[in-house]
């Protein structure tokens, strides 16, 4: 490759010294314009003779690693839309897995509401029957208090009505009467 820079100094050097002596000699002759093309033509044959194959290596090279480059850009693409791929499925299968523990939880929440609904309607019937019992056992107690009430006041009034009603000796009688039934009943 330094040989190559030489070179091409080297022609460059010379195709600017035949420029400069045209210029001097006034140039537009048909010696000029064929020392010109034999100087281009000397010019073309060097470079094409030294810096062909360099060119021609480096062409290659630069061609072969421009290929490699697409190719591992096309792998690195296939490998990356592949593990989209899975990734897209794996998303998939997720959410399936969401979808079922959801599905899941729904059964599970109407079985307890079931289950609760079931559990109150129990609770509700022996709070019915525990209080059907407590008002019958409220409406008895009530009826033999207003019976015993009403005893009572049935024996104080009977009481004063034969207070009123009866005389001393009535009540002598009745004692002696009462006495006889009685013994009649010990014998």
């Amino acid at each position: 490759m330094k040989r190559v820079l030489i070179l091409i100094s080297m022609i460059v050097i010379f195709a600017s010294t035949a420029m400069a002596a045209e210029t001097e000699h006034g140039g537009g002759s048909l010696k000029s314009w064929a020392f010109q093309f034999i100087n281009f033509a000397i010019l073309v044959f060097l470079l094409v003779k030294f810096l062909g194959k360099p060119l021609k290596n480096f062409f290659a090279q630069r061609r072969e690693l421009i290929e490699k480059s697409i190719k591992e850009s096309q792998e690195a693409k296939e490998l990356a839309q592949k593990a989209l791929q899975e990734v897209e499925e794996k998303l998939k299968l997720k959410d399936r897995e969401i979808q079922d523990i959801l599905d899941t939880a729904k059964k599970i929440g109407e079985q307890e509401k079931l289950q609760i609904i079931q559990e109150t309607d129990k609770l509700k019937e022996k709070i019915l029957e525990q209080a059907k019992t407590n008002i019958e056992f409220e409406v008895k107690m009530a009826k033999d208090a207003l019976r015993l009430e009403a005893a009572e006041l049935a024996i104080q009034l009977s009481e004063q009505k034969l207070k009123e009603k009866i005389t001393p000796e009535e009540q002598e009688k009745l004692l002696q009467e009462s006495i006889k039934i009685i013994e009649g009943r010990k014998n």
